[in-house]
């Protein structure tokens, strides 16, 4: 009878106990979680290789490489672009976190050219930490569905947004002149991502400072006014 009382019937508090901790001292919720990064890692592997690599990789291949089944993707995808997606919003999601970091660490006094130049370098080191996940970022997400495609350009409206913002903000303060600079503010995010992408893929021989301090140069020059539309 002792022994019947030591054994907890299912619903009783030892058998939830032991539920919620799982196999291996994990719980499920747990085990989905590392099954997810071990997804979303391989996809990083596989879809960033080279060009064209998501459009020639598999599900099946994806699993192999992240030592899963099909069965447990299919748990937390439903499908290869779903690990595309959620990889390219990885890296905007923190990319705006270091350069928001950056920008708050700024001092309250320091001008415009330093703050630009510490979100700069914050960005650029997030998105050359891995050469993979430029790729992924500005080439393998490009064209793919039109959801997804519509993430991507959302995604650099974010980013124009942000730095016209912060220009609106300078104007404010009497730093720079006022103007519209939404169309110059495009182009410019679009050359920092290019540029970045070439030098990440070897294409420009130069140091990560270099690029950072041409960026300088080519925002400092976004700050002058229109030719013909006189000082203001």
């Amino acid at each position: 009878m002792a022994a019947d009382k030591a054994q907890s019937e299912p619903g009783e508090p030892g058998a939830r106990k032991r539920a919620a901790r799982g196999y291996g001292g994990k719980s499920a919720e747990q085990r989905r979680s590392e099954r997810r990064r071990r997804l979303l890692e391989a996809g990083v592997e596989l879809f960033g290789a080279g060009p064209g690599a998501y459009r020639s990789a598999s599900v099946a291949a994806l699993c192999a490489r992240a030592g899963l089944s099909t069965r447990q993707f299919y748990e937390e995808f439903r499908n290869l672009e779903e690990v595309l997606a959620a990889l390219h919003r990885h890296v905007q999601k923190a990319a705006q976190a270091a350069v928001t970091e950056a920008l708050a660490q700024a001092p309250a006094d320091s001008a415009v050219r330093e703050r630009a130049e510490a979100a700069f370098r914050a960005y650029a080191r997030v998105l050359t930490a891995h050469p993979h996940l430029v790729r992924i970022a500005f080439v393998e997400v490009t064209g793919v569905t039109p959801e997804l495609e519509k993430q991507r350009l959302e995604a650099r409206q974010g980013w124009v947004d942000l730095l016209v913002g912060a220009l609106d903000e300078a104007a404010a303060r009497g730093e720079i002149g006022a103007r519209d600079y939404r169309i110059a503010a495009l182009g410019f995010v679009g050359a920092v991502n290019t540029l970045l992408y070439d030098w990440t893929a070897g294409y420009v021989d130069a140091s990560l400072d270099t690029i950072v301090d041409e960026l300088m140069l080519m925002f400092m020059g976004l700050l002058q006014p229109p030719p013909g539309s006189g000082s203001r």
